[in-house]
């Protein structure tokens, strides 16, 4: 048992606790509360005091691309469809296994270190999920399907299984690695790259299988264009390639609902596009929010209508999408842009507020992932998955409320210690689970390949 004493302790779902403790048993919180009161109570608790810092719950990055971190600032281009088709060329081209395993694990070293325990990420190869269960994060990694023609829906859904079939297989060779904190969900892609055909096959036997669903959805003006009348750089890539596509003449929402997936309760990717007025619908069928304000702005989509998910009670959580199109996984500077983002658009400089976007970063985001009965707050209970900030940075202080501070101040530099289940993962400037010299040096290598030639 070892009992933590901070400046500060934040629980998220209770006010922050100046001179604070917690006590940790095995992998489980046991106590919160002031440091004094619980020093007395449990005096067999050994004591670490982490002096100066913020205590609070490992944030939760509810959309992530892993293994596209080694794809850091090459893709600045400006069209969405050529920005795909150039990470798809990457991808196939250049990158080997071992390459995307390389990113994968400098994604999971960036998020360590960032204060980040937990990702929903979402991939096609394996590596996310070994880096995943290697480096000691928590996750959840939706492996990705795709099948644009109609006539490729049972052999996608094939190659999905045979997957799927794998990481259990990996899962149980490395559970004492894992130790629970890594599972499996599914990801049929896009419109633009899942026919309805797969669509509907895939919600269905995700749903008789209990898979959890994540989906890219009203993410661009391309997609809802390619809703509408099949126009678009999306609908003329499909007829280029000769794939037929019957369009819905709806919105993203509408067309989902039609083909069962909002049944699902899915996590929808971006909704940037999403009507303010069919928020209900998706209140109704339990659908969760990823909301990726710094990527939806760096591609040019525009800003999702985040005040109406968070009054229509929508579970929403913040995600950093690909550091392909962020150029970042640093999840607290995503919380500030978020925030001066829909202040500036709503010219309303209360909100969103320092306390909302802590809630974001936290407990809402595990609500987001149906997680929030064992992450996103300190209560005794839950996961030990927790993150120290230092206070005393130049940047940082001074300190006249800790939350307003951490969210307006604080980044994921001022990070000093990280803790997920229990086991410190990082500490003293050193990420215990991941060699981060020999990951620079594998990242540079692959950086010379992917470095286009001179024009």
């Amino acid at each position: 048992m070892e009992l933590l004493a901070a400046r500060w302790v934040l629980p998220v779902t209770s006010p922050p606790i100046r001179e604070g403790a917690v006590v940790i048993s095995g992998s489980r919180l046991v106590a919160v509360g002031e440091a004094s009161p619980l020093r007395q109570a449990y005096p067999e608790a050994l004591l670490t005091d982490l002096g100066e810092v913020a205590l609070l719950p490992g944030l939760v990055n509810v959309h992530s691309h892993l293994e596209l971190t080694v794809l850091r600032g090459r893709l600045e281009r400006s069209d969405f469809r050529g920005w795909i088709g150039e990470l798809i060329a990457l991808k196939a081209q250049r990158l080997t296994v071992d390459d995307l395993l390389v990113s994968a694990r400098l994604g999971c070293l960036e998020a360590i270190r960032a204060g980040v325990t937990t990702l929903a990420d979402t991939a096609d190869a394996p590596t996310p999920l070994m880096a995943l269960a290697e480096s000691g994060l928590r996750g959840i990694v939706y492996q990705e399907c795709f099948g644009p023609d109609p006539a490729q829906a049972e052999s996608a859904l094939d190659q999905l299984q045979q997957k799927l079939a794998a990481h259990d297989q990996f899962l149980a060779a490395h559970s004492p690695q894992a130790s629970g904190r890594v599972r499996v969900g599914i990801s049929p892609h896009a419109p633009y790259s899942v026919s309805a055909t797969l669509y509907q096959r895939v919600a269905r036997w995700a749903s008789d299988q209990r898979f959890d669903l994540a989906l890219h959805a009203a993410e661009s003006h391309d997609e809802r264009q390619l809703l509408a009348d099949g126009g678009g750089a999306f609908g003329e890539s499909l007829r280029t390639r000769q794939i037929p596509f019957d369009p819905p003449g709806c919105s993203m929402v509408e067309y989902l609902d039609r083909l069962g997936l909002l049944a699902t309760a899915p996590l929808l990717i971006h909704g940037v596009t999403i009507d303010p007025a069919e928020t209900p619908r998706l209140a109704a069928h339990g659908v969760r929010l990823a909301h990726c304000p710094k990527s939806n702005a760096k591609l040019g989509h525009g800003i999702a209508p985040l005040r109406s998910w968070l009054t229509g009670g929508l579970a929403v959580g913040l995600g950093t999408d690909s550091v392909a199109s962020n150029n970042g996984g640093d999840l607290l500077e995503e919380a500030r842009f978020c925030a001066l983002l829909h202040r500036a658009d709503a010219r309303d400089a209360a909100w969103p507020d320092a306390d909302q976007m802590l809630r974001l970063l936290t407990i809402e985001g595990a609500r987001a992932l149906h997680l929030e009965e064992e992450i996103g707050s300190l209560e005794p209970g839950k996961r030990a998955d927790l993150i120290a900030i230092d206070l005393c940075q130049p940047a940082v202080p001074p300190l006249y409320d800790p939350v307003t501070t951490i969210l307006f101040s604080a980044s994921g530099r001022d990070v000093r210690w990280t803790m997920v289940d229990g086991r410190v993962l990082y500490e003293k400037g050193q990420v215990m689970t991941l060699d981060e010299e020999a990951l620079l040096v594998a990242t540079r290598e692959i950086a010379v390949k992917l470095t286009p030639p001179p024009a």
